[in-house]
């Protein structure tokens, strides 16, 4: 395999599973099959996956999952994400279904409870950037806080196919941060779907504009003389929650998983998969699927 070809994909599979499970449900699409399962998110999770590798010809997939709603995040604030209700009942089966699809493509699937996918991402992200470029898809902006020279971040956006992939540059561009400033950038104003507060009254214009004149957290604390009267108080009454924010709003990198490089390279068995979208219900997939090469003798 010629090296300067390869990269690896990773996918946040929640993220493309909820994503094309609440675009299809909202007209009540749920693609029930002959076992009476809907398919509605894992269909258009393959169309996610499929058409991104069509785009970006990756050699090596892997997808990354949670493995439930309790992390380290939740024992340090028990209302982390505690505004998102129930999984709804049509997409719950399809959890399992997906990692068996990806089964099916000989792609790994990798999580570990107690930490989400990103923490995975992240974590994948910093053992094997050294070794190849790395392109990370979802629909999630607070993965931008991983971009770097070896790592892009490719954003789904509104249908099948349509992307803004973010290098560290672009990223620069469009908001005047470097992408670890998104961590403090969060720690600062919250994060509303996330459930944590952030410093009260502080938005993002304002953590925008004290990041870009004080670098990070810890310049800010330093200067808070040079803030105005209003932004100060704020920040000293919301300090400790202004620390704790910090440390949900990080992806943590270090989490005890890795990935076979080996198990990843994307060569999809035309036998396996096509035995595997048949009994799902899904066979209309198999025209997006890029089947390894057949031998010829």
């Amino acid at each position: 395999m010629d090296n300067k070809k390869d990269s690896l994909m990773l996918i946040d599979g929640m993220a493309l599973l909820f994503r094309a499970f609440y675009a299809t449900a909202v007209s009540g699409q749920f693609m029930i099959n002959a076992k009476g399962m809907p398919t509605n998110a894992v269909h258009g999770f393959l169309k996610h996956m499929l058409a991104a590798v069509s785009e970006f010809s990756p050699s090596h997939l892997a997808v990354c999952w949670d493995m439930g709603s309790k992390t380290f995040r939740t024992e340090l604030f028990d209302s982390y994400k505690a505004n998102r209700g129930e999984a709804p009942v049509e997409l719950i089966p399809q959890f399992d279904l997906a990692k068996e699809v990806v089964s099916a493509f000989d792609i790994p699937n990798i999580g570990l409870a107690g930490y989400e996918a990103d923490d995975c991402i992240g974590t994948i992200a910093r053992q094997l950037g050294g070794s190849m470029p790395i392109s990370i898809l979802t629909g999630d902006r607070d993965i931008l806080q991983l971009l770097d020279d070896a790592v892009t971040v490719i954003l789904l956006k509104k249908g099948f196919g349509n992307y803004q992939v973010h290098t560290p540059g672009s990223f620069f561009e469009e908001c005047g941060l470097i992408p670890r400033q998104m961590i403090d950038l969060k720690a600062l104003m919250g994060d509303p779907s996330d459930n944590y507060p952030g410093v009260k009254g502080i938005g993002e214009k304002t953590a925008l504009k004290l990041l870009k004149e004080h670098g990070h957290i810890e310049g800010i604390l330093e200067n808070l003389e040079l803030l105005s009267k209003s932004h100060r108080s704020k920040i000293e009454q919301d300090l400790e929650m202004l620390h704790l924010s910090r440390k949900l709003a990080e992806i943590h990198c270090s989490v005890p998983v890795d990935c076979d490089l080996e198990a990843a390279v994307f060569s999809p068995d035309r036998e396996k998969v096509e035995s595997m979208l048949l009994d799902t219900g899904l066979r209309g997939i198999a025209r997006m699927v890029p089947f390894r090469s057949e031998v010829v003798f």
